[in-house]
C-alpha cells in the first residue's frame, strides 16, 4: 500500500511540475466572486528545440522543365551540370558545364 501511495504522490508532483502555470492557477471568469483580469503573456516563446541558426529555412526553387533547361543552356552556352557524371573526368575543362 505504500508503494501505492508513493507513486500516486510521484504522479500528481509530476503532473503539477509539467502543467504551466497558467493553467494551474486558471480562475474562473463566470463564477461569482472577485475576478482579477491577467494579462496575457507577452509573446510566450514556442517550446520547438532551438538550433543554432535562427534563420528562416530558404525554400528551394522550382524545378525547371525539361524545356526550360534546354533553352537556358542554350542562352548560356552551357551544358546543365547533371550531364557532369556521365562525361570522363579528363574532360570536364573542356566542358562549360552550368554552376548551380
Amino acid at each position: 500500500m505504500r508503494k501505492l501511495t508513493r507513486f500516486v504522490v510521484a504522479a500528481s508532483a509530476a503532473a503539477l511540475t509539467f502543467v504551466p502555470a497558467g493553467v494551474a492557477l486558471a480562475q474562473d471568469k463566470a463564477g461569482g466572486g472577485t475576478t482579477t483580469t491577467a494579462d496575457p503573456p507577452a509573446a510566450a516563446p514556442e517550446t520547438t528545440p532551438e538550433k543554432g541558426n535562427a534563420a528562416p529555412k530558404k525554400k528551394k526553387p522550382a524545378r525547371m522543365t525539361r524545356q526550360q533547361e534546354i533553352d537556358r543552356s542554350i542562352d548560356r552556352g552551357t551544358v546543365p551540370a547533371r550531364y557532369r557524371s556521365s562525361v570522363p573526368k579528363q574532360y570536364h575543362q573542356y566542358i562549360p558545364f552550368d554552376k548551380r
